[in-house]
């Protein structure tokens, strides 16, 4: 077998067999087939695509490149969640909760970021002492003794991916849906859940901005999973606003506490919901409905707030930060206002420009060996449907010394549009795939 010969059959549209797949992954991870073939092979697929039987096998050769989690040994139905990612979206800070005050274990495995904002780890890191290193002992063990725990990736699951994933970042190959069902699905698999409910992001935050794009990589995803053997939803949300008010970690913190105590914003009140209830529901606790009574019982009773302390508590962070969160997070007290330039109603925010001038004020990373700034951010006080006036605050920057300011204006300045006309209300839930 040659990496020539099965990039030229990929090439000119062949289906390739578990054989020819393994023997491309398994060989560029060992560093037998060279980066200038997988490139070349990366390509074939970009213009060629996969079916789903081949995508149902990229994901497995990659899932087993490195660490498998066995979760067996957990009572319970186990259900991960995954997010494609979205400027505001701290929801497993809240869904997570929820799901384990139901009786659902959530043994989760989350990952940083580069980009915008941190990842769900580095949220959970601005809690001062929350550690989200464990041994595979302790994760276990808290897992059994509270419901839940959130960890970051070992280095060694899925080493396939990351590589890959740094070639198609240099290739221009990451926009293609069997590329990006397989790398988040391996990682998926690679976490040992029964079941996974995926909320795919559509919009201008989002890396899909098409309703239509989101649902093939919906299709693609749900398809995989089923493929092996996974129960698996996917629920398309809207990303053209951020998501809840706070973007930045601390504040994404913040708004999470807020959001357990019953006073969350609306729209990440609902998705937090809907999440936890699909969760609820895979793991065999009711319908849907029931489920989602459920899910607001447990946010209504604190039982879910509750549960945040537990995780707080057991993996070393400072309790207190439920009761007194802007004594404990780390946050700035210097504030700027970015204002209304127009009286009007808002009619459109680009949401990624938010996520952009957010990482200005120094809450997210460019680079892997960037630190974040965990004081910093933007807090939304304006979104798409409200009429303001020119001069009135539509927005507040959390900045620190070090910071371009500037930049981060100029960018919310291009951000919002206005209008006279008040803009059609779109849901935060634009769809379910199964």
């Amino acid at each position: 077998m040659r990496a020539y010969d099965i990039i030229l059959k990929k090439r000119n549209g062949g289906k390739l067999s578990k054989e020819e797949i393994e023997f491309m992954v398994s060989g560029y991870v060992k560093g037998d087939v060279p980066d200038y073939q997988m490139a070349a092979f990366l390509m074939a697929i970009y213009f060629r695509h996969m079916d789903p039987e081949e995508r149902a096998i990229l994901t497995e050769v990659m899932a087993n490149s490195g660490d498998r989690i066995d979760l067996s040994s957990i009572p319970g139905i186990k259900i991960d969640k995954h997010s494609t990612g979205g400027v505001g979206d701290k929801t497993t800070l809240v869904v997570g909760p929820i799901v384990a005050s139901l009786g659902v274990p959530v043994a989760k495995m989350s990952g940083r970021a580069l980009g915008h904002t941190g990842g769900t780890i580095d949220k959970l890191e601005s809690i001062p002492g929350f550690r989200t290193a464990l041994s595979e002992e302790e994760f276990f063990e808290n897992v059994r003794k509270i419901g839940i725990a959130i960890v970051g990736q070992t280095a060694n699951l899925v080493p396939a991916d990351k590589k890959i994933y740094a070639l198609r970042d240099a290739t221009a190959t990451v926009d293609e849906v069997s590329l990006i069902a397989s790398s988040i699905m391996s990682k998926k698999l690679a976490g040992g859940a029964d079941g996974y409910v995926l909320d795919v992001k559509v919009g201008s935050g989002a890396f899909m901005k098409t309703l239509e794009q989101a649902t093939e990589l919906a299709e693609a995803m749900v398809g995989i999973a089923k493929a092996h053997g996974k129960k698996a939803v996917a629920v398309l949300t809207n990303m053209d606003v951020p998501l809840g008010k706070m973007v930045g970690n601390s504040l994404e913190v913040l708004e999470a506490i807020e959001t357990l105590k019953g006073n969350g914003p609306d729209d990440f009140t609902e998705l937090c919901l809907n999440l936890a209830a699909w969760m609820c529901h895979l793991a065999e606790k009711g319908t849907f409905e029931e489920c989602l009574k459920m899910a607001q019982e447990a946010l209504e009773s604190g039982r879910a707030l509750e549960k945040f302390r537990q995780l707080v508590e057991h993996q070393g962070g400072n309790p207190e930060v439920v009761d007194r969160p802007t004594e404990v997070l780390p946050m700035t007290d210097r504030t700027v206002e970015f204002t209304a330039p127009q009286n009007g109603y808002i009619t459109a925010i680009d949401t990624e420009k938010i996520g952009i001038a957010s990482n200005y004020l120094g809450a997210g990373r460019k680079t892997k060996e960037d630190t974040i700034d965990y004081r910093v951010g933007i807090e939304i006080l304006k979104k798409l449907g409200d009429y303001v006036e020119k001069g009135e605050p539509i927005a507040k920057l959390y900045i620190s010394e070090k910071i371009d300011v500037d930049s981060a204006l100029k960018l919310l300045l291009e951000s919002y549009e206005f209008s006279s006309e008040k803009p059609e209300h779109k849901p935060i839930i634009l769809g379910i795939v199964q």
